[in-house]
């Protein structure tokens, strides 16, 4: 049959109690170093007896090392405790003054839109006053500045617009006299080399008649407008019988 499960509390006869510290001590210490080197912990044991006797351990590093590793340990974690405990503290102390300042803050704001004036006084009221002057002496600076600068970019865009049309218009004007000089000298050309007119080639009479005839009207159209010649001239062609009677 195994071991019963040993009550934990103090053992009241000595000598028992002295050799259940030695075992227990023992084992402790096997732990401690088991530990230490399966894990490569830090680790270090104090183990005081009852009548006042120090046992320790510690791991190749000294115990004085993994002391004030654990020291520092401890006060940082106290002040960090500290800390939060602290910021809540003051940030419990905070929330009533942010809440008050926004409270006047919104406050200002009606007051600078024209509301909730009833219950400001006289003094109040002039500094609002003041208050609403220099904010409008700015916004008018301000407003004037803007439109002197919209004016300055109107007045180069306008520059830039005037210096292409000047730019155009010479141009055009270069095109129009190359024009006009071409147009002088195709003139010029025309009148040196006037266009010969081809007259048709002349054919001999059809009848002697009819050429007679024809000349014979031609010379009475020209006597009569002229009122010079009343005789025609001789011609060789015409007989002699024929003469006669024209003369008639």
């Amino acid at each position: 049959m195994g071991r019963g499960r040993v009550q934990l509390k103090r053992i009241e006869n000595k000598i028992s109690r002295q050799v259940t510290f030695s075992k227990r001590r023992g084992g402790l210490l096997k732990k401690a170093h088991e530990i230490s080197v399966l894990c490569d912990a830090g680790v270090a044991l104090i183990v005081f007896s009852s009548k006042g006797k120090l046992y320790e351990y510690s791991t190749d590093s000294s115990m004085e090392t993994i002391l004030e590793r654990y020291e520092s340990y401890s006060y940082a974690e106290r002040q960090l405790l500290t800390a939060d405990s602290e910021s809540q503290g003051s940030w419990s102390k905070e929330y009533p003054k942010l809440v008050a300042k926004l409270e006047v803050l919104q406050r200002n704001q009606r007051n600078l839109i024209g509301e909730d004036l009833d219950s400001l006084s006289m003094r109040k009221l002039q500094y609002l006053e003041q208050q609403l002057e220099t904010a409008l002496k700015r916004i008018r600076t301000r407003k004037n500045q803007f439109m002197n600068e919209s004016i300055s970019g109107l007045q180069k865009k306008e520059r830039a617009l005037q210096e292409q049309n000047n730019l155009l218009s010479k141009k055009v004007k270069e095109k129009e006299k190359v024009l006009a000089e071409q147009v002088s000298v195709e003139q010029q050309n025309c009148n040196k080399n006037p266009p010969s007119l081809a007259l048709p080639p002349s054919q001999p009479p059809l009848h002697p008649s009819l050429t007679i005839s024809s000349t014979i009207q031609a010379r009475g159209t020209t006597c009569e407008d002229d009122g010079a010649q009343t005789q025609p001239p001789t011609n060789a062609i015409m007989p002699p019988w024929l003469l006669r009677r024209v003369n008639k």
